[in-house]
């Protein structure tokens, strides 16, 4: 793990992993979260020549918190480490409260990015045509029913809460304490490999402060700076049917919406099944996408 100055004063924690020598392709987390990485996913991307790199968003971890960020300063923040990094192009992929984020960068640096994978996004808040919390379950539907009603102030207790629950948890307490927005489906990948890997990434996001939970929460409820019709590179938009996170309605709102999409409107997919069953075809196409530009 590495801090990099992205050059305002604020760093950004940054882990890689895959080949270090192969093509980058940034990672944007899910919330809440940090710069982790799946061992699925580094296995893949040696195989398939790319160099994974994932950052914490600001307030994670040892990110600097950036207060009032909307979801458009994601493109910033990228644009910034890619520099530091030296990456003229990059491709990237975000999932679950990464998805809006990396579809950011998709629609605000098009000379930089070649191809983005976004995996179980929300749709904006003010969506029209879509009930943001239809189908959700409930612990999401109280969670946003907070930053709703009552801002800052009332989420900061809930995120609090969860946090220390998170932070002292083993896997099957992780399976239990997300009870709420788990179908089945989740619940059963939940006690697998990826679980593992999300209790590191919950309780390293979370280990300084809840700053970045709350700031990710508040976000997503703000206009998010940017409208997703106006992306203009090549987007892998995957959402499955059974899951209570993020409900299918949201992936067919952003397919509906976004010029050209590759959408995955899956019937068999959860949550979490698309970070792992999904995870080999997610970064062959971002590949695939790199070979068919040079």
């Amino acid at each position: 793990m590495a801090q990099v100055d992205i050059g305002d004063g604020r760093q950004l924690e940054v882990v890689e992993g895959g080949d270090a020598a192969g093509l980058p392709v940034i990672v944007h987390h899910g919330t809440p979260g940090a710069a982790v990485l799946h061992p699925e996913w580094e296995a893949i991307a040696g195989v398939e020549g790319l160099r994974l790199v994932t950052y914490s968003r600001p307030g994670y971890g040892l990110s600097t918190r950036d207060p009032g960020r909307v979801v458009a300063d994601a493109a910033r923040d990228t644009a910034a480490l890619a520099d530091a990094l030296g990456f003229d192009r990059f491709l990237s992929f975000g999932f679950s409260g990464g998805g809006p984020h990396v579809l950011a960068c998709a629609a605000l640096l098009p000379d930089r990015v070649v191809a983005v994978a976004s995996l179980a996004s929300v749709a904006p808040y003010d969506a029209p045509g879509l009930d943001f919390l239809d189908g959700m379950g409930e612990g999401n539907v109280e969670e946003f029913g907070r930053v709703r009603d009552g801002g800052e102030e009332a989420i900061r207790p809930f995120a609090e809460e969860e946090a220390a629950a998170m932070r002292d948890a083993t896997q099957q307490d992780l399976v239990d304490v997300m009870a709420g927005v788990l179908s089945d489906a989740d619940a059963d990948e939940l006690r697998g490999p990826i679980g593992a890997t999300l209790l590191r990434h919950f309780r390293h996001g979370l280990s300084v402060s809840v700053e970045g939970w709350v700031d990710d929460d508040l976000e997503l409820v703000r206009p998010w700076g940017f409208d997703p019709g106006d992306t203009r590179v090549p987007v892998l938009l995957w959402q499955g049917r059974h899951d209570a996170m993020v409900p299918f309605g949201h992936g067919e709102w952003l397919a509906a919406r976004i010029p050209g999409v590759d959408a995955r409107l899956s019937e068999d997919d959860g949550h979490l099944s698309l970070l792992t069953r999904r995870a080999p075809e997610v970064l062959r196409w971002l590949r695939e996408r790199w070979d068919a530009r040079w």
